[in-house]
């Protein structure tokens, strides 16, 4: 739904509550995809929520709506939902969804939930929370076609005609053997095109991309997203069908993982701002900027060692910014194309040599380029007055420096994290650009004081 019609689909709601014009609402309620209500919701009070919730006639919708909410507006809303309201709607959803949403219930209610499921689901949902949460086994869906190798493509058509009504993922026909161990997969295609009485085990795929259920979900997204499947399938160390993990979940996790991953480089935690409390967003940060106040005072020490130099040409300190931010920039750049690079499996930590003299020298060409603009415009603003050329090309090296030494951490720092197996995502942040700062204060007065006899 587009930006501009969501706008007023909101406008339209929420005037209606306003006016309690019931009929009227449900009517809109009801043609508007739970997809676009969920968006709604997150803008809207608790009661005005449930007011929604209960006019939505189709339980299927309501559970879309469920699965759609953020995990904060979520945590709140079913709050106001009873037990037995939930189990009509769980009824209707995927089995890790249910999962999902049963996390974030209260242990009271979720033991009473799990209480009042019929043993199969209970059973299913319960296996499903005994994986952590970004791991391949805590995001499957344990709903999946699987079949014997020995059966014909005609018997597997009629078994998914009368067996597997509901699954959520008939892309793919799983074929394990008498142990339940998968040894082969079969797409729909392949069923309808060859002869009805080919067993499958003539002309199944051997070939499977699979994972076990410790694999961390990020792996499991760049697997779907590398060989451009539907699912993958999900095995225990017996290389037992599990689960599956389908491509709508894969699009989540990447959007779960991209948000984690700006909101480390930006030193703010992991989770949504939504979910922070003012004392949980302040204990986060906390940290992260002592680290730049850190490097702020450093510099100021730095700074104060070049006293002299500055009270002997004070126009010194009138390039401090631009030197400090061209080599932030450049840093930050630098670090960011990294961080997503490895995140999306497109750069590994062996390639550690490659990027990073990749980086240094598009580092030293930027620098060349902007130092030399940067010394021609101290020449004309300064040169008459100073009556020499030695300040230009004091400031012209030391953005040059600057640049290349920030290219130069910026790749080089993320590329070690991800080495030692640590989230290069939290490089990016303070890390690299108060280092840069430091090094880039240090490199010009160095520079300059040389240059200029100071």
């Amino acid at each position: 739904m587009s930006e501009d019609r969501s706008k007023i689909l909101e406008e339209t709601i929420k005037r209606l509550l306003r006016r309690g014009a019931s009929s009227n609402l449900q009517k809109i309620v009801n043609k508007t995809h739970a997809a676009d209500l969920s968006v709604i919701f997150r803008n809207l009070s608790v009661n005005s929520q449930r007011r929604l919730f209960d006019m939505i006639n189709d339980y299927e919708q309501r559970a879309v709506l469920l699965s759609e909410l953020s995990e904060y507006t979520v945590t709140e809303f079913i709050e106001t939902i009873e037990v037995d309201e939930l189990l009509d709607v769980f009824d209707h959803m995927p089995a890790d969804d249910v999962a999902d949403l049963i996390a974030d219930l209260p242990r009271d209610k979720a033991d009473a939930v799990l209480e009042k499921m019929n043993t199969e689901e209970s059973e299913e949902v319960e296996d499903l929370l005994s994986y952590d949460d970004d791991t391949a086994g805590g995001i499957m869906v344990p709903d999946f076609v699987a079949l014997s190798e020995e059966i014909t493509a005609r018997e597997a058509i009629e078994s998914l005609q009368k067996d597997f009504p509901d699954v959520e993922m008939p892309f793919y026909l799983y074929v394990v053997d008498d142990h339940e161990r998968l040894v082969g997969v079969v797409s729909l295609r392949q069923l309808v095109v060859v002869k009805p009485a080919t067993p499958l085990k003539e002309f199944m795929t051997t070939d499977i991309f699979s994972v076990k259920t410790d694999v961390d979900q990020e792996e499991v997204a760049q697997i779907v997203a590398r060989y451009d499947i539907l699912a993958v399938p999900v095995v225990d160390d017996n290389n037992r069908l599990m689960g599956i993990v389908t491509v709508d979940d894969v699009i989540d996790i990447f959007r779960q993982e991209a948000t984690e991953d700006i909101l480390k480089m930006a030193g703010v935690g992991e989770e949504f701002v939504e979910t922070q409390s003012v004392m949980s967003s302040t204990r986060i940060r906390l940290p992260w900027l002592f680290a730049s106040c850190i490097g702020g005072i450093l510099a100021f020490f730095i700074i104060g060692h070049f006293e002299d130099s500055l009270k002997q040409v004070t126009y010194l300190a009138a390039f401090l910014p631009v030197i400090m931010g061209m080599g932030g920039n450049i840093g930050t750049q630098s670090s960011t194309i990294v961080v997503r690079g490895l995140a999306t499996g497109r750069l590994v930590s062996d390639d550690l040599r490659h990027v990073v003299s990749k980086e240094l020298c598009i580092g030293v060409i930027l620098g060349t380029i902007y130092g030399g603009l940067i010394a021609v415009a101290a020449q004309i603003r300064f040169g008459a007055e100073l009556n020499t050329a030695m300040l230009s090309v004091s400031v012209g090296l030391a953005v040059l420096s600057s640049m290349s030494i920030a290219a130069l951490v910026g790749s080089l720092v993320p590329m070690i994290f991800g080495r030692i197996n640590i989230d290069p995502a939290v490089a990016t942040g303070p890390f690299v650009t108060t280092s840069i700062d430091i090094i880039s204060v240090y490199c010009y007065f160095r520079i300059a004081t040389h240059l200029l006899g100071l």
